[in-house]
C-alpha cells in the first residue's frame, strides 16, 4: 500500500501542469498565479482544517526549531517551484520534469539518508539506494539528450534555439536542486506530524498539518514574482477577458492535482518504514517523470522528433523504472 500511494502521488504530481496547456489566452504569470493561490494556500489549509482536529494546538505545541526549519526548507522549495514553472515552460512538460525531478530525487533522497541514517550508507540498503540514484541520473542524461535532439529538429533554422535550450537547462538544474527542499522539510519536520497524531489526527491524515505549513513560503515567493510580472507586462487584464472563465477552473484543478499528490505521499512514506522519506521521494519523483513524459508525448510535444530521439527518451524512462525497482528492493532489505 505504501508503494501504491507513493506511485499514485507521482502520477498526480506528474500531470498537474497538463491543464496549463489549455490556458493559451493567459500569459504564464496569469496561470501560475491561479495555480499558486490554490495549490499553496487554498487547498492545503482547506484539507488541513477538514481532516485534522485541534490544528492550532498542533502548531503551538511544536518547537520553534522545527517550525523554523520547516519554513526555511519551504522558502527553498518556493524558489524551486518558481523556477520549476519557468523551466518546464521553456523545455516542455516531459524534458523539464525529467531534469528537475531527477536532480531533486538525488538530493532529496541522499541528504535525509546521510543525516538521519548515516550508519546505513555503507550497508547493502544504503549502497543499493545510492546505486538507484546513479540510475536516476542516467535516466536524466538519456532523456536530456533526447530533448536536445528534439529541440534541434523542431527548431531547424532558428538561430536562438541553442541559447533557448541552454537557458532552460540552467533554470531546470537550479530548480531541481532547490526543489529537494520539499522532501527535506518533510524529513526534518516530523515533529509537526507527531504533534498532529498526539492531538487525535489519523496517521493517514497527519501529514496534512505539515503541507499547510510548508507551502506558505511557496505561496509568498511565487505570488510576489507573478504580481511583478503582471505589472511589468501589463497582463493583469487577461484575468477578466471574455471566454476565459474556464481558465479559473483549470488553474484550480492544477492546484488540486498538486496537493492531492502530497496527500497520498505522506501516508505512503509512513507505510514504507524508517527510510520512507528517502526511498519514497525517489519513487514518487521517478513516477512523476514517467507520467510527465507520457503526457508530453500524448500532447504532441515530441511531434517531428526523430526515432533516435524517441529511442533515447524510451531508454531514459526504462532506466527510471529500473531505478524504482532497485529503490523498492533496497527498502525491502
Amino acid at each position: 500500500m505504501g508503494y501504491l500511494l507513493v506511485v499514485a502521488a507521482g502520477a498526480l504530481q506528474g500531470s498537474f501542469m497538463v491543464p496549463m496547456k489549455f490556458t493559451r489566452r493567459w500569459a504564464w504569470e496569469n496561470t501560475w498565479l491561479g495555480f499558486t493561490t490554490t495549490a499553496y494556500l487554498v487547498w492545503p489549509w482547506l484539507i488541513a482544517w477538514a481532516t485534522l482536529p485541534h490544528l492550532l494546538a498542533v502548531y503551538t505545541s511544536t518547537s520553534h526549531r522545527s517550525l523554523v526549519l520547516v519554513e526555511l526548507f519551504g522558502l527553498g522549495w518556493g524558489l524551486g517551484a518558481l523556477t520549476f514553472g519557468l523551466g518546464v515552460d521553456m523545455l516542455g512538460l516531459g524534458l523539464g520534469f525529467t531534469i528537475i525531478l531527477g536532480l531533486s530525487a538525488s538530493a532529496g533522497t541522499l541528504i535525509p539518508l546521510a543525516v538521519l541514517f548515516p550508519e546505513k550508507l555503507l550497508q547493502p540498503q544504503g549502497l543499493l539506494t545510492m546505486a538507484a540514484l546513479l540510475l536516476v541520473l542516467g535516466g536524466i542524461a538519456l532523456s536530456s539528450w533526447a530533448g536536445k535532439l528534439r529541440e534541434a529538429q523542431q527548431n531547424t533554422g532558428q538561430e536562438d534555439s541553442k541559447s533557448s535550450f541552454g537557458s532552460g537547462l540552467i533554470i531546470c538544474i537550479a530548480s531541481g536542486l532547490l526543489s529537494s527542499s520539499g522532501n527535506l522539510g518533510f524529513a526534518f519536520g516530523g515533529e509537526v506530524i507527531h504533534r498532529a497524531i498526539q492531538q487525535g489526527a489519523a496517521e493517514s491524515m497527519a501529514g496534512n498539518s505539515l503541507w499547510a505549513l510548508i507551502t506558505m513560503p511557496l505561496f509568498l515567493v511565487n505570488t510576489i514574482y507573478c504580481c511583478w510580472l503582471l505589472k511589468k507586462r501589463r497582463t493583469g487584464g487577461r484575468f477578466f477577458e471574455a471566454g476565459t472563465r474556464l481558465y479559473w477552473v483549470l488553474a484550480a484543478s492544477m492546484g488540486l492535482l498538486w496537493i492531492a499528490g502530497f496527500v497520498c505521499y505522506a501516508p505512503g512514506v509512513r507505510l514504507l518504514g524508517p527510510l520512507g522519506p528517502s526511498v519514497g521521494w525517489a519513487i514518487m519523483l521517478s513516477a512523476m517523470v514517467i507520467t510527465a513524459n507520457l503526457a508530453g508525448f500524448l500532447m504532441g510535444e515530441w511531434k517531428g522528433a526523430s526515432w533516435k530521439a524517441y529511442g533515447f527518451l524510451l531508454s531514459g524512462v526504462v532506466t527510471l523504472l529500473v531505478a524504482i525497482g532497485v529503490v523498492g528492493y533496497a527498502n525491502h532489505l
